[in-house]
């Protein structure tokens, strides 16, 4: 699997429309790959994202078709979209929970531990009674798997504006809170820091699931599954 860093900020329209090339390339037998990137700032909404969650200041959403439901993209963020064959027989969850783990690896490498949280998916902070903070979210993660090629992915805050978040409710959960790696470690961890590390995890941890695809396999595909963002 190779990792392809894209420069600059990418429009969300153009890293979805390479995303969807990419996904006919690789269940044509090419490579995966995994795109590194950050977005122009962007509300996107998964198809379980009510019309009430939608921002209230009209500020335009773009309906994708991952799991999940609405979250921002922008600056300041490290976006990863493997676009890889799964193996057979194809576990989306285990897919979203190595994910996890490779940005926890992220993570423990700056110094700082990170916790899952029960029936919710991405990578948290947990609560901390003595400061009265609640769980805390550091990374998204929302997934699209069709005839067992992966689509979308995760999303790392390094030292994004989280006031980007205010106006909505991040991945549906009211409960809990939006973080950085920045605020998390108190210094400053920007995303050129935080890339190589998360490619190296990704290859390290995604490779036991990768596969590359043949004609016969194309045709024993499972249809298209999604994963919550969370």
């Amino acid at each position: 699997m190779d990792v392809v860093t894209l420069p600059g900020l990418t429009d969300y329209r153009e890293g979805w429309d390479l995303q969807r090339r990419t996904h006919e390339s690789v269940r044509g037998g090419a490579p995966g790959v995994t795109y590194l990137l950050e977005h122009d700032g962007v509300y996107t909404a998964g198809r379980r994202t009510r019309r009430d969650e939608y921002p209230t200041d009209g500020t335009e959403v773009v309906d994708v078709d991952r799991g999940g439901k609405i979250t921002w993209h922008g600056p300041g963020q490290i976006v990863a979209y493997p676009i890889v064959a799964l193996r057979s027989p194809v576990d989306v969850v285990r897919y979203v929970r190595t994910l996890e783990e490779a940005v926890m690896d992220v993570c423990a490498t700056l110094g700082l531990a990170t916790v899952r949280v029960d029936g919710r998916s991405g990578v948290w902070f947990a609560a901390d009674g003595a400061s009265a903070r609640r769980e805390r979210k550091v990374c998204a993660i929302g997934a699209r798997v069709a005839k067992g090629v992966t689509m979308h992915g995760l999303a790392l805050n390094c030292d994004p504006d989280l006031t980007a978040f205010d106006t909505i409710v991040p991945c549906g959960i009211a409960d809990a809170d939006v973080t950085s790696l920045s605020v998390e470690a108190g210094r400053p961890v920007t995303v050129e820091e935080a890339r190589p590390l998360l490619a190296s995890a990704l290859v390290e941890h995604l490779a036991p699931l990768v596969t590359e695809l043949t004609v016969t396999d194309q045709d024993t595909r499972p249809p298209s599954t999604t994963a919550a963002v969370g």
